[in-house]
């Protein structure tokens, strides 16, 4: 009997990531990355969105296929029918959309090519969709909707109540219907080459910091009305910068919040010992200056991938215990979770940690391992493609 022939390698898919947006931001960066990730797994990974944004020169720096789309049109109809053409002419077998203005036109694209592609639509926020046709029908209308965390799975397939929350949006979060099995969980990934432990002595430096300084900082946007905390992390760095002389408490990002935040700084008495960084374009220079990465959040989160830059550069991370923040913090599991808006818990922390001796290097680099393992691009990718093969196969 004559063997069984051994099967080759399965052909590369045509996939194309639809995004409208390309102005920056979490969920740009994860497209980007998805992209660029199936791209090097050997993948022919293309993405369709306007020539003139922040997002769209990276597209092209990184040298990934790029297929600039006319302006939208009423309802979108340029956007529509470019991308649909776009799918007939490539032959794409999988689109998948984003943001969350681009998954009804995803979806019309895909049906007006006539070749019958799988769309695959991926939930980066941690709430349902705003629209009753989303809610209603948008589960039927697609192979697959991604949820980046399983507590964003968990808000589209029950729905999360938090009547006691300050912010109104946590009070309730409705499920969507229709046919839930199409709910799957895929973590999302950074760049572990880029985030990796490195001496950050100059950027410490450029930041005024001495070498014996513990540097707390906070990472992220401080738009209105509340960022992601940073005001309940200076109030908390107040009641316990008298017991830590040399502790540091920046602020890294940028946003409306900055004359606020000066004036906390002035009136908690952190004067020399708070301020705001410059910008910062090199993001894994910064965090390897911190000591230890704060992410007070207060608001909502579908999954923390500023946790994730953290910890894989062998930082210790203290954060709000809240939505899908718990699910990056186990990458590494190094630091704490503190009950959002908790000023004591989060004062004790800082303090707890603050007194602690700085990882040493074969930590730092062991605790890189562990993120890099589940959590890199090339890992995120791989997730990606093998629910994209299954979807192609009737899975």
């Amino acid at each position: 009997m004559a063997d069984s022939p051994v099967p080759g390698p399965a052909p590369p898919l045509r996939i194309l990531q639809v995004n409208s947006a390309m102005t920056g931001g979490g969920t740009d960066d994860q497209c980007v990355k998805l992209a660029l990730a199936l791209h090097q797994l050997g993948q022919t990974s293309a993405l369709a969105g306007p020539d003139d944004r922040e997002v769209s020169r990276v597209v092209r720096q990184l040298g990934l296929p790029f297929h600039p789309t006319p302006p939208e049109g009423k309802l979108k109809r340029g956007f529509i029918l470019a991308v649909a053409r776009l799918i007939r002419r490539e032959r794409i077998q999988i689109v998948h959309g984003h943001h969350g203005r681009d998954l009804w036109p995803a979806i019309l694209a895909a049906r007006l090519a006539g070749t019958r592609p799988q769309v695959v639509l991926s939930r980066h926020l941690a709430k349902s969709p705003g629209s009753w046709p989303s809610r209603h029908l948008l589960l039927r209308c697609c192979a697959a909707v991604i949820a980046v965390s399983e507590f964003v799975a968990r808000i589209l397939r029950e729905g999360v109540a938090d009547p006691h929350s300050p912010e109104k949006e946590r009070h309730w979060r409705g499920p969507i219907r229709g046919p839930l099995h199409k709910i799957r969980v895929i973590h999302g990934g950074i760049d572990t080459d880029r985030f990796q432990p490195a001496d950050a002595a100059e950027q410490r430096r450029q930041w005024g910091l001495a070498p014996d300084d513990f540097a707390f900082g906070v990472v992220g946007a401080y738009g209105r009305p509340r960022g992601k905390g940073q005001r309940e992390f200076l109030a908390a760095a107040a009641r316990i910068a008298p017991r830590l002389p040399h502790a540091r408490f920046l602020i890294v990002g940028r946003g409306d919040l900055g004359d606020q935040l000066r004036s906390d700084i002035a009136r908690l008495g952190l004067t020399g010992r708070a301020w705001l960084t410059p910008y910062s374009q090199d993001m894994p220079a910064a965090m390897n200056a911190l000591d230890c990465l704060v992410h007070p959040q207060v608001g909502t989160e579908a999954f923390a991938v500023v946790v994730l830059e953290a910890l894989a550069c062998g930082r210790p991370v203290i954060a709000s215990a809240l939505d899908g923040i718990p699910e990056a913090f186990a990458a590494g599991n190094y630091g704490c979770l503190v009950p959002p808006e908790s000023i004591d818990e989060l004062a004790a922390a800082l303090l707890d940690w603050g007194a602690r001796p700085r990882p040493t290097d074969a930590e730092r680099a062991a605790l890189h391992a562990r993120v890099a393992a589940e959590y890199s691009t090339r890992a995120f990718g791989g997730r990606m493609l093998r629910c994209y093969r299954e979807l192609l196969a009737g899975g």
